[in-house]
């Protein structure tokens, strides 16, 4: 379980990364709504503190339990159907001893580390037949528990982290260009069947969301969420108006954002940090992504690699979902911005992966 570890292999530089941004991202939380950036404080002093015991746990030990990590995230998922706590239309949270969790932020990290070692020990098999039913199925269940939240963002978010686990894991380069075959029809064919208006294949507001992303002018309720949100990147210009500006004419100010702490974070970076405040929260976001994949890179087996390469692909996807939608280039997803956004919950998760990573990188190949 525990192993003897030289000081020097502790990757302080992806700490150093991680720690800047999240102290940033504090900061800018403070700016966007002062009663929870006390909760956020914690939730870093508490994240820093799982890190490090995590990465200090041998990973190969507790990728041993990864069936039992499975069932209790399908069981965390299972509980929101069942007792959840609803907000905006949505139940995604549950309540456990007093405390609010989002179980899908969980299932994340759970997801990484059961195909790590769900694809290492199948790494013979990978593109067999079997292994590739039986991993969809694996996938298709959690993602279905998610979608029914409902949660389509963090639906899709897990589908591309599963085809990124997969990819790196080692399939065949057959089977994916197979798969684009069969998709280049479908997709064309999917989006008509979505835009229909008496489809049931989404939600109601989702298909509201993607037509008030495409066709703005005729949705305006709908789309005022990312119009504002551009407006306000916008008006910060290139230095912004001062971090907790008391500006009359910001867009933060006169609650013309929703969810600024959260879904719309980078829009109050971009008002008050400029364009070169966005500049530093993307080249860290881009840095910590890069560190995973590197000590993935120099990983001693097969799972570790995937635990880094699935963490940075989180951080990286999960990013620029966000920033995409704050900026208007794809429609309203609802997916916080890594390390940056509040919420206890995806930020210990997300200190919890990242220990992992260390981990990982404590354990570096013997040549």
């Amino acid at each position: 379980m525990l192993k003897q570890y030289r000081l020097r292999d502790y990757k302080f530089r992806l700490v150093a990364w991680v720690i800047a941004l999240s102290v940033l991202g504090i900061l800018i939380i403070g700016s966007a709504d002062k009663d929870v950036q006390q909760k956020q404080i914690i939730g870093l002093i508490g994240g820093l503190v799982l890190m490090v015991i995590v990465s200090l746990i041998d990973y190969v030990w507790l990728l041993k339990f990864y069936w039992i990590l499975y069932f209790v995230g399908i069981a965390l998922l299972g509980a929101v159907i069942v007792r959840g706590t609803s907000a905006n239309g949505a139940t995604r949270w549950l309540v456990i001893a007093g405390i609010q969790i989002q179980p899908s932020d969980i299932m994340k990290i759970i997801m990484i580390m059961f195909f790590a070692q769900f694809f290492s020990k199948h790494e013979n098999h990978l593109n067999t037949l079997r292994i590739i039913l039986l991993s969809v199925l694996i996938v298709i269940v959690p993602l279905i528990l998610i979608y029914r939240q409902p949660n389509l963002s963090t639906s899709i978010l897990t589908m591309i982290l599963f085809c990124i686990l997969y990819y790196v894991a080692g399939l065949s380069y057959k089977i994916i260009g197979g798969m684009i075959a069969v998709s280049i029809p479908i997709i064309p064919i999917a989006v008509n069947l979505l835009l229909n208006p008496n489809q049931t294949i989404v939600h109601g507001y989702q298909l509201v969301r993607v037509l008030a992303w495409l066709y703005p002018d005729q949705y305006p309720d709908q789309a005022a969420q990312q119009l504002n949100s551009i407006v306000a990147i916008g008006s910060g210009q290139l230095y912004g108006k001062g971090l907790d500006t008391t500006a009359v004419e910001s867009v933060k100010n006169g609650n013309f954002l929703a969810e600024a702490q959260t879904d719309f974070i980078f829009a109050v970076a971009g008002e008050e940090l400029g364009f070169l405040g966005c500049c530093i929260i993307v080249m860290l976001e881009l840095l910590i992504a890069i560190e995973c994949f590197y000590i993935g890179q120099n990983a001693r087996e097969m799972s570790g690699k995937l635990i880094c390469c699935g963490m940075g692909a989180l951080i990286g996807v999960q990013s620029i979902m966000n920033i995409f939608v704050a900026t208007g280039l794809m429609p309203n997803t609802g997916l916080p911005l890594p390390f940056v956004s509040s919420g206890l919950t995806s930020l210990m998760t997300l200190f919890i992966g990242i220990g992992l990573v260390l981990n990982v990188g404590l354990q570096v190949k013997k040549y």
